[in-house]
């Protein structure tokens, strides 16, 4: 075969011109953060772990209220960076024969109408051409085909006719040929894609070249989406371990960077893939940015264990290195200092910042506040507390937490009282942390009364929280008030923004035992058994012989095995989108539970939905004692017992949809798809998403027909989207209602004027709707 040549006919255009689309590689500055709810496996085998120790013990409940000092500020916003970088990458050259080189008139004349032909078509209609054609097209002519596709910048049929090829049985892997594809997809933004003719290219036992590295990790990186900074980091770590590759200056600049732009504090948990970057960066002798070592004491003065030592190495190469520490490095060494209750070190870095043109930031003042406290000295810390209100003119929402946390925890009540006062009136929020702070302070004091108008008072002014239900509960049950408690756990159990846990059912179930109330304590006890938590081993001593005498074996709740609700929630949140990652040999899964952080219906089923598999839940995805926030993202144990979701959803890593998914579609499973994955629109009509073929959506719909469930299908990207419209809706709600939290109900109901998200049926053309065969 001969090297590819221009071809007029067809394309002026050569195959090895880099495609670099303006939306596909935009420089990650420093605003770059990731959102959604979607994430992707990482490589174990070459992943460096990115957590200090298990995150859950570190996460604060609150960041909202210290946000002001969880994002690092970049001093340099130019610079190279991964996307500029990617002109100068090699790539293996694809060979392919040209038209006239082929002895055949019809062939060359069948080759050119399919090149013509293809790109014009969607998916289905391209694969009935393709298939139409398989007693002539083998491997020379749809590489051709291909190569053409990705010369007239139509790569999306490209990877289509690419992915066709594999299924046929003369395919033979060309190495080239994936290479320049999964490039293509990469700098179009296509991470999904590119990654999945990386994970073919390993597969094949070949290592994928340095171009596919940088532009893959660039993909993700560039992708506003919940996981990619993971799978990124993932990709770094094989491109040095397994590649064997020296990434370019601007891919570790780039990662960096990214780990540092994570908001809400989340960066801290990186500190170990951060030290990884820094070391390739020592090892290969290439330039360390002042950002970077900035960067990294950043992370370290976050961890709940500060490593001083190397913070003072740290600063000891930006010294050698003739940078000048800034404000950043300042406020970093005095957040480090309450970790250890350093005065001396707080009071010298409080100096150099009061010498500093930039001024005292407001994080500087609540450390100050917090350092005083770890070694006792409240007085001090008050002094900080009234001098930040008259520098600064207010003090910050995180300087009333801080100040009510440390009074509280001193039981200086008057004191702590006044304050809450002030931050009450001064309008700032949330009042919520103080208002838990407040009401333990109280129960440690078996103050009840004030408790309990402390609690009154606080629903009144802040949404539910079930870390101060469990308060007052406690105290309820304390004062021997069974009654109220009672009617207090079931407003909790009924109720899904706050809920029960574990610690709900033990206080309650203390309390009637304790009472002699033996019928209720039994029903609590049925019902930690059904939810599987587990019960204080002094109370199950009161168990035992409480149950001995009216049932013949007690049972515990210690066997993990999904109940059948359990089972069907499982399916209908993995049809709405839900991930399940596999290791190497597909022994162990763990399921991944992603919620949407700015949705309210994902805030309030992500909390029914910790609680309902909280037995499998991962230790670091479990609360803490007194941590009430449930993160947006947690993940199950490793367990071989979901195997058969991971055979039937993930057989090779990406989704598909079960063959046997006709017999799963069950009220339940339909609720809970609605709840993850689906939308009303404005009109009232009900969308739902799914990832698949097309082939398994019209096993869907045809399943759902028979429920006399119908339904439009059309296709945006890689999702498709059930539209129930109209009467379709209605029909369709009647059988999920049941099954939907009672707080999500107002949000889902079918034909409300409520708007909950814009229909894809009316807002995108007719050409994206997908016809599924009769």
């Amino acid at each position: 075969m001969l090297a590819t040549k221009a071809l007029s006919s067809l394309s002026t255009l050569c195959l090895s011109r880099p495609i670099i689309p303006r939306s596909a590689a935009p420089r990650l500055l420093p605003s770059f953060s990731g959102h959604g709810c979607l994430a992707y496996p990482l490589s174990s085998a070459a992943h460096v772990s990115l957590a200090d120790g298990n995150v859950s013990e570190e996460k604060e409940k609150w960041d909202s209220s210290n946000d002001e000092s969880e994002t690092f500020l970049f001093e340099d916003g130019d610079g190279v960076f991964a996307g500029d970088d990617m002109k100068r990458l090699e790539a293996p050259v694809i060979e392919v024969k040209e038209l006239e080189e082929l002895p055949e008139q019809w062939r060359r004349s069948k080759l050119a109408w399919l090149c013509k032909e293809l790109p014009a078509h969607k998916a289905g209609t391209l694969i009935r051409i393709l298939n139409a054609q398989k007693k002539w097209l083998k491997q020379e002519e749809a590489t051709y085909v291909a190569v053409h596709c990705m010369r007239i910048r139509e790569n999306e049929t490209g990877y289509k006719v690419y992915k066709w090829m594999m299924q046929q049985h003369w395919y033979r892997f060309d190495f080239a040929l994936a290479t320049k594809l999964a490039d293509y997809m990469g700098k179009e933004g296509k991470f999904t894609k590119c990654r999945e003719i990386f994970d073919d290219i390993i597969n094949q036992g070949r290592v994928p070249s340095e171009s596919t590295f940088h532009i893959l990790i660039v993909a993700y990186l560039s992708a506003p989406v919940q996981g990619c900074l993971d799978e990124a980091c993932g990709i770094y770590n094989r491109m040095i371990q397994l590649g064997g590759y020296r990434p370019r200056l601007s891919l570790h600049n780039s990662l960096f960077r990214s780990i540092l732009s994570k908001l809400g504090g989340s960066s801290k948990y990186y500190l170990k893939q951060a030290e990884y970057i820094f070391h390739n960066l020592e090892t290969c002798g290439l330039e360390i940015q002042k950002d970077i070592y900035v960067g990294l004491i950043w992370l370290h003065s976050y961890q709940e264990l500060v490593d001083n030592k190397r913070i003072k190495s740290l600063r000891k190469m930006m010294r050698e290195a003739g940078m000048v520490e800034g404000r950043e490095v300042l406020l970093s060494i005095l957040r480090a200092c309450p970790k250890e209750g350093d005065v001396k070190e707080a009071e010298r870095t409080w100096i150099e910042l009061l010498d500093s043109d930039d001024g005292i930031p407001s994080q500087a003042f609540v450390y100050k506040i917090e350092v005083y406290a770890k070694v006792g000295e409240i007085t001090k810390s008050l002094e900080v507390f009234r001098k930040m209100q008259k520098h600064l003119g207010s003090a910050s929402v995180a300087a009333y937490h801080k100040i009510i946390e440390i009074t509280c925890k001193s039981e200086q009540m008057d004191l702590a009282e006044s304050l809450m006062k002030e931050f009450i009136e001064s309008g700032k929020k949330p009042l919520m942390p103080s208002y838990i702070e407040l009401t333990d302070m109280f129960l440690k004091s078996n103050l009840h009364d004030k408790l309990e108008s402390t609690f009154i008072e606080c629903l009144e002014k802040c949404q539910p929280n079930r870390t101060i239900f469990n308060i007052y509960l406690n105290s309820l049950v304390k004062v021997g008030n069974l009654g109220k408690a009672g009617e207090i756990f079931n407003q909790m159990r009924g109720n899904a923004i706050i809920g029960i846990n574990a610690k709900s059912c033990n206080t309650i179930l203390q309390g009637y035992l304790s009472s002699g109330d033996f019928s209720k304590a039994e029903k609590i006890y049925d019902l930690m058994c059904e939810k599987k938590y587990e019960i204080e081993s002094p109370l199950m001593e009161k168990l035992d012989s409480v149950l001995s005498s009216s049932r013949k074996q007690v049972k515990r709740p210690v066997s993990l095995k999904l109940s059948k609700e359990q089972r069907e929630a499982l399916v209908g949140l993995l049809l709405g989108g839900l991930r399940i990652d596999s290791d190497e040999e597909r022994k162990n899964h763990v399921i991944r539970f992603e919620f949407n952080q700015d949705s309210v219906m994902h805030s309030i089923l992500k909390r029914h939905v910790h609680d309902q598999y909280h037995e499998w839940l991962h230790p670091s995805s479990k609360l803490i004692a007194g941590d009430d926030d449930i993160p947006h993202k947690f993940s199950t144990i490793s367990h071989l017992y979901f195997g058969f979701y991971a055979d039937q959803f993930f057989p090779k890593g990406q989704p598909v949809i079960p063959k046997l998914i006709h017999r799963w579609l069950s009220p339940i499973v339909l609720a809970y798809w609605y709840m993850y994955g689906g939308y009303r629109t404005s009109s009232g009509d009900i969308l739902l998403k799914l990832k698949g073929s097309s082939e398994g959506v019209e096993k869907v719909v045809k399943t759902l027909k028979a429920k006399s469930l119908n339904c439009r299908v059309k296709r945006r990207g890689g999702v498709f989207w059930l539209g129930f419209l109209g009467n379709d809706s209605m029909w369709f709600w009647k059988l999920v209602e049941p099954h939907i939290l009672d707080d999500l109900k107002d949000f889902l109901k079918a034909g409300s004027d409520d708007s909950a998200g814009e229909s894809c049926f009316h807002t995108a053309s007719d050409d994206n709707r997908v016809h599924l065969h009769k």
